[in-house]
């Protein structure tokens, strides 16, 4: 099934009537890196120094794991939800919606901070219930540089042309899912969780 994919950044809609409502609706796609990568940063630290290399590597890559079944649970269940209700059509555009009407809108590619801080200070809170201490910190840094690859992928399979066979793949997974079938392929950097609970695309 191969099947050609143009991307028109220029795409594009107004979400809200109040000018800062709007602007917080967009964000370039860098503003994740700046937001997140001395979080990450303090993360590794601090698991590091607690634990040693080895440990936070054990823990760093069990928090990226968790985060790539996260981001297929969020996509599937979560984000392709849909309401009855006409807030709940409302909310549902905001949140994703938009994004499958103007796939292509170079500034609604990755979440905004206004939505991303929230989500990442909950998944903490709640790693913090859950784990060891001694796991939480070297953990959390895994799960959120799995969230800030996603959010960089996702920009980049809108907008890159890839020659790597591996990103090629990647790429026309994630654009079956919007032009194909958005019923599948909820997986975005990785088709891994799509094969295991049956959501695949099915071979023509």
């Amino acid at each position: 099934m191969k099947k050609n994919f143009v991307s028109n950044s220029r795409e594009s809609i107004r979400m809200f009537k109040n000018p800062l409502f709007e602007a917080l609706s967009k964000v370039p796609y860098y503003v994740p890196l700046i937001v997140y990568v001395p979080v990450i940063g303090y993360f590794f630290w601090t698991s590091v120094s607690a634990n040693g290399l080895l440990m936070f590597l054990l823990h760093l890559v069990m928090g990226l794991f968790v985060w790539t079944l996260t981001e297929y649970v969020l996509h599937r269940f979560v984000f392709h939800f849909y309401p009855s209700s006409n807030w709940g059509k409302r909310i549902h555009f905001i949140f994703h919606g938009v994004h499958h009407d103007y796939p292509n809108d170079a500034q609604r590619l990755v979440m905004p901070p206004s939505a991303s801080i929230p989500l990442a200070t909950a998944f903490y809170f709640l790693f913090r219930w859950l784990l060891p201490l001694h796991m939480l910190d070297g953990f959390f840094a895994g799960f959120i540089l799995g969230y800030l690859f996603y959010d960089i992928t996702h920009y980049m399979l809108h907008h890159a042309q890839f020659k790597n066979g591996v990103w090629k793949k990647i790429k026309h997974h994630h654009m079956l899912h919007h032009y194909d079938d958005s019923t599948r392929g909820y997986g975005v950097t990785s088709a891994l969780w799509d094969r295991i609970f049956g959501s695949d695309f099915l071979k023509k």
